[in-house]
């Protein structure tokens, strides 16, 4: 990236996507070794923002609902009846 005299950067979008940032987001760079770090800044607002495959998967663990159907209930009612088993 180049820094504008303002020194202003622009952050590529698939950075902004990932980290959920978006226009009115705060962000901090911290120093770290020889370079700098971007780091969004948690903002209250920002919490209902997915930022990858882990992040959702967190969130809707243990959320699903079968209407008090039992895994085998749920699945026959997901799958249909099996027509790989004949009565031999």
């Amino acid at each position: 990236m180049r820094v504008t005299e303002k020194g202003q950067v622009t952050i590529p979008k698939e950075i902004r996507d990932r980290l959920g940032i978006v226009p009115g987001s705060e962000v901090d760079f911290v120093a770290s070794g020889n370079g700098a770090l971007l780091v969004r800044v948690d903002n209250p607002e920002d919490q209902n923002v997915i930022r990858d495959f882990d992040d959702w998967a967190a969130r809707v663990k243990g959320t699903f609902d079968t209407g008090g159907m039992t895994t085998d209930e749920f699945m026959l009612w997901l799958r249909g009846e099996r027509d790989d088993l004949h009565s031999r």
